[in-house]
């Protein structure tokens, strides 16, 4: 196996191009325990953390630009992004321990194709959408588009995330994340729950709820969302929610829980972010 550390996105296409077989990274928090398990070495290791596009994070006239191999911690640490989307500095926090946040990225998060990625939920809220680079050019789509299944993407032989995009919030606009876990950290989520809602006075007039971990990609609730706009998030509409969330969730058994407990636990969070993120539109 081969190590390339290129510098420019145009660098990284070609290897890949020129490279059957190769892999591009951008923290390794992935792909090493991956090798190490017993997965198929790359011909070539491409490291992207070399290319400036990618590491750095824009606020332009209402328009944010995320490179796709930033580390999660420079994002959650960054005060603006927090403030705006703090769903997505949330599910972003909750990635590893401190230590993997200083490699880990939403890049790496997302093409990971993990259902219980902690990231993508609330990118999905916010309707983020994906830079793809490959060797026709560049093309944009929803980051919902992105992963099919689970570990199963999208994307083309050759193709890779540059970065994200996301327009900012209406205003009255609050997002958030909630995941529950059998430990506080370095686990994955049983279940991850992110709501966006926009208000106006007490009245809800927009809403996106979406799943992590409860079907083999993430999972957007249009039940939910019904059941929130037009209503004050009393508790017959949270009720709706909760249902409804529960509904749609489509889980496995595993060691960390079982279905049944899963399904439950999904609409008691679609619950609670629902109100958390309310609460912060109308801060």
């Amino acid at each position: 196996m081969e190590y390339a550390a290129p510098t420019t996105v145009d660098e990284a296409r070609t290897l890949l191009a020129d490279n059957p077989g190769s892999r591009v990274f951008a923290g390794a928090t992935d792909v090493v325990p991956q090798m190490r398990s017993g997965r198929p070495e790359p011909s070539v290791l491409i490291d992207l953390k070399r290319i400036d596009r990618l590491m750095s994070v824009a606020h332009d006239n209402g328009h944010w630009t995320i490179g796709a191999a930033m580390p999660t911690s420079e994002l959650t640490s960054n005060g603006e992004f927090a403030s705006v989307f703090p769903g997505i500095s949330e599910g972003a926090g909750w990635i590893g321990s401190d230590q993997i946040q200083n490699r880990s990225s939403l890049g790496g998060n997302l093409c990971n194709g993990s259902p219980a990625a902690d990231s993508v939920p609330a990118m999905i809220a916010s309707e983020a959408r994906a830079v793809i680079a490959g060797t026709d050019g560049e093309r944009t789509i929803p980051v919902a588009d992105v992963v099919t299944g689970p570990g199963q993407l999208s994307l083309a032989d050759g193709e890779f995330v540059v970065e994200f995009e996301i327009e900012d919030p209406p205003a009255r606009t609050g997002d958030a994340y909630i995941r529950m876990t059998p430990r506080t950290e370095m686990d994955i989520a049983i279940v991850g729950a992110a709501v966006r809602v926009t208000m106006d006075g007490d009245t809800c007039t927009d809403a996106r709820v979406v799943l992590g971990a409860v079907a083999p990609t993430a999972v957007r609730v249009p039940d939910a969302e019904a059941a929130l706009i037009g209503s004050s998030l009393d508790e017959a509409a949270l009720a709706e929610v909760a249902a409804a969330a529960s509904a749609a969730a489509n889980p496995i058994n595993d060691k960390r829980g079982t279905i049944e407990y899963r399904v439950q636990v999904a609409g008691v969070l679609a619950k609670r972010a629902a109100v958390l993120a309310a609460e912060r539109a109308c801060a």
